[in-house]
């Protein structure tokens, strides 16, 4: 069974959904939809998200909002911006645990300094 999340970005007046910017998360895509005259659909796999942040400010929590920033090996869109959404801590949660699992499945995890001793260690370091 597949999950997926359908959320609009709102404006911070009330939290009311009369933007024109969709998003839907599923578990190997992010897309993103703008536009009225001019759509525009743009698309980030999962396994390219590095990492998450959210954050809200106190407009935000006043309304029952919050705004994700995934950071990403996306040419098109490096910082993705999912902005003001409810829902917003369990669709990070969602994305973290899908975008590590997409990257286990593709085996594009990256391993950083592992294994990696003290400078010290290196006998030919002059």
């Amino acid at each position: 069974m597949s999950v997926e999340f359908v959320e609009k970005k709102r404006w911070l007046f009330l939290g009311l959904p009369f933007t024109f910017t969709k998003y839907v998360i599923k578990e190997d895509m992010i897309t993103v939809d703008t536009g009225v005259f001019t759509k525009v659909e743009n698309d980030c796999y999962m396994y390219k998200v590095q990492d998450v942040e959210h954050t809200a400010s106190i407009w935000e929590r006043m309304v029952g909002l919050g705004t994700i920033v995934c950071y990403t090996g996306d040419t098109t869109h490096p910082k993705l911006l999912i902005e003001h959404i409810r829902n917003s801590k369990a669709i990070k949660e969602f994305i973290l645990k899908e975008s590590e699992e997409a990257r286990l499945k593709r085996r594009t995890v990256n391993m950083l300094d592992i294994g990696s001793g003290e400078v010290g260690d290196i006998d030919d370091l002059q």
